[in-house]
């Protein structure tokens, strides 16, 4: 009589076949045990031979990673943590953060680390976050937009979870990483650039001062002006997006008709702006040239076309992400920001 032998079940009086072990896996690859373990688990100090290797073995064996015995072992989780504390909308409307995923995932992509969001909105929510954070949940979390009172700085840096800033942390807390662009350099080359094409009276859209962005480039804007001799009592404040540009350029209107030209600290307060300024019939650039902060696309659309500032978010993003790394793979390396040039790209706004 022939046995019932279906998918999924043992012929009978057969013994169950033994998994293959991670030994089995180093052995097929022809390296050692702790070699094929990085490459399993992200490929952290392993070069692409031995990696190629091991990929090799744990396909020909059928291989699977004890991912619940491993965590016990190693308390890792394989997922790290984008902290962004902003309301949900902004999240979903500023090309900023799709450039912070872009550039995150470019970083994560030769590994099994999942990205994790976590929109930590103002008030008990960043509560909620913080503590989320130091139970355990992610091996590490990049920050980005962060406020002066998220306090997202001293928690990490009390909870020992890796973890790196893009953009300038408020406090100097110990071997706390970032990266970041140079606002301050940036503010001022953009009012500089202002100056030489003709403006004498230029006005500044600033960002929020509770972010360090936007006390970097207003100190920028505010100096240009100081070193030529001109006013710098035209600053009205925005909070990065296009709503409050335009009404900060009503107000700036209001306040100093004869404004010729205008630094707005993000390309989107400069789209605010712009809509303004037709709407009170002042041609830009004849009348009002204008200048932004990002490059992230949304300034090549606008008409005209914006000049601005380069904000190379997307590689910033990518840096801290493999600056996360290392620490989560131990590895000692330098804690000195990363700091990213400021470049004018001119279109046809100023």
């Amino acid at each position: 009589m022939t046995a019932d032998v279906r998918p999924g079940r043992r012929a009978p009086g057969t013994a169950a076949p033994h998994a293959p072990t991670l030994e089995q896996v180093a052995a097929r690859a022809g390296v050692s045990r702790s070699t094929a373990s990085r490459a399993i688990n992200g490929g952290f100090k392993v070069s692409p031979e031995a990696q190629a290797a091991v990929d090799s073995a744990v396909a020909d064996l059928g291989y699977t990673p004890n991912r619940a015995a491993r965590t016990l072992v190693t308390r890792r989780t394989d997922s790290i943590a984008l902290v962004v504390p902003e309301p949900d909308e902004k999240v979903l409307t500023d090309p900023f953060f799709a450039g912070t995923l872009q550039g995150l995932s470019a970083a994560l992509a030769e590994t099994d680390i999942q990205l994790i969001l976590l929109i930590a909105r103002r008030g008990d929510e960043v509560h909620k976050t913080t503590r989320y954070l130091r139970n355990g949940h992610v091996d590490g979390a990049v920050v980005v937009s962060h406020h002066r009172d998220d306090a997202l700085e001293s928690v990490l840096a009390a909870s020992r979870l890796p973890c790196v800033f893009v953009g300038r942390p408020w406090s100097s807390q110990p071997g706390l990483q970032y990266v970041d662009v140079n606002n301050y350099l940036g503010g001022r080359r953009a009012t500089e650039h202002l100056i030489a094409a003709g403006c004498r009276r230029i006005a500044t859209i600033a960002g929020p001062l509770d972010m360090a962005a936007g006390v970097d480039r207003l100190a920028g804007w505010r100096q240009a002006l100081q070193d030529a001799g001109l006013s710098d009592e035209a600053m009205v404040r925005g909070d990065f997006t296009a709503t409050s540009g335009a009404a900060a350029m009503d107000r700036l209107l209001d306040a100093h008709p004869d404004v010729d030209g205008v630094f707005a600290a993000s390309d989107l307060m400069a789209v605010g702006a712009l809509s303004v300024l037709t709407a009170r019939g002042r041609a830009v650039p004849t009348d009002v040239k204008v200048i932004g902060f990002d490059d992230l696309g949304v300034a090549v659309s606008t008409a005209p076309p914006l000049t601005t500032m380069v904000n190379p978010v997307v590689e910033m993003s990518r840096v801290a992400g493999e600056l996360l790394l290392e620490q989560i793979a131990g590895l000692a390396g330098s804690t000195e920001p990363r700091i990213f040039g400021a470049q004018v790209v001119v279109r046809q706004s100023a």
